[in-house]
């Protein structure tokens, strides 16, 4: 198989170069070279954003299998590559956002669930939302229904990862000591690791799939507890997780999935949202998904290989929760009052 990356060298698509090179696919990617891709692959030069940032495609003779694509900025550097690519590669597959259904989507969403409106394939950037949705426009309109794969992701873990969701908890944990978690411990989660998702993808192309795919676990794949307890063990096991209630941490002023990356609290549209999709097509055509605990030990041993820092999007505002905010909270709240569980 030939495979064409637009991008490939961070997060999403490093971790697809490196599933098909795995696979011993032969592998071209299109980046900025601001960061080296994987060996093994074949690498081009072009900024998308640039009037002639596709030059290096139109020169060669190449033609591809798939064309796998991850941009989130203005749907119209998808339209360009995309009417450029349409007679030289069989597929493209976009990697998009459960973002693009219109909001607040129902608990149990799938794929026909009414979408966001305005989006346009020639936009400039607008919204995350419309961006996305406006991509999927221009995919469908130079590929068609039948070319064109879909990948409604929801929210994405593992190495690599550049927003600092799972690399913010597992340097907290490492540090050790009492941890504000917030509860309750049983909260059902869904995520895609990166790994899960770049193997789905390449599946997806062999099996010549088309259409959208909300693509994340199943609902309750793991749970808040089981995530953070993972990454508390894999970091050395000495941090203290204090379970605390919904009602304490929002009543503290602390903003649900930026300050606390992941979590949101029950019952919101927030978390209807994030943790509640319906993903049996995708089950149905080959998902499948690793156990909290492989997420958390290759995210940490990723983490731990550059220093510990993870690098971060300058396009995605900074998460995690402050030290001193913590403090104020644990020790308002103190080891009983409003707690929900305690791991020792």
């Amino acid at each position: 198989m030939r495979l064409l990356v637009l991008g490939g060298t961070e997060f999403v698509g490093r971790s697809v170069v490196e599933a098909a090179l795995g696979r011993g696919w032969e592998v071209t990617v299109l980046h900025r070279g601001r960061h080296a891709p994987p060996p093994g692959a074949r690498a081009l030069h072009g900024d998308r954003t640039a009037p002639d940032g596709l030059t290096a495609l139109t020169g060669a003779e190449d033609t591809w299998d798939a064309v796998v694509d991850t941009w989130s900025a203005a749907p119209r550097a998808v339209r360009d590559a995309a009417r450029l690519l349409r007679q030289r590669a069989g597929r493209y597959v976009y990697v998009s956002s459960c973002s693009v259904y219109a909001w607040a989507p129902p608990a149990g969403y799938a794929e026909d669930a009414p979408l966001v409106e305005g989006a346009s394939a020639d936009a400039g950037q607008r919204d995350y939302a419309r961006d996305k949705r406006g991509a999927e426009l221009a995919v469908l309109d130079a590929f068609g229904a039948d070319r064109s794969v879909l990948v409604r992701a929801g929210l994405i873990l593992g190495p690599y990862e550049n927003v600092g969701r799972l690399p913010w908890w597992l340097n907290r944990l490492a540090r050790g000591g009492p941890v504000l978690a917030p509860g309750p411990r049983d909260l059902p989660l869904q995520y895609i690791d990166v790994r899960d998702l770049a193997d789905w993808v390449l599946g997806a192309v062999e099996r010549e799939l088309s259409g959208p795919y909300n693509l994340v676990s199943p609902p309750g794949h793991t749970t808040m507890g089981g995530l953070l307890e993972a990454c508390a063990t894999v970091t050395g096991g000495t941090a203290e997780l204090r379970w605390t209630s919904p009602e304490t941490v929002l009543a503290a002023g602390i903003e649900p999935w930026v300050q606390l990356p992941v979590w949101t609290p029950p019952g919101s549209d927030l978390h209807d949202a994030l943790h509640t999709a319906d993903v049996s097509r995708a089950l149905a055509t080959g998902l499948v998904c690793r156990p909290a605990r492989d997420t958390a030990a290759g995210t940490w041993t990723w983490l731990r290989n550059l220093g510990g820092t993870a690098p971060r999007r300058p396009d995605r505002p900074p998460v995690g929760l402050d030290p001193e905010t913590e403090a104020k909270v644990l020790a308002a709240d103190g080891p009983g009052g409003g707690v929900s569980d305690t791991t020792p």
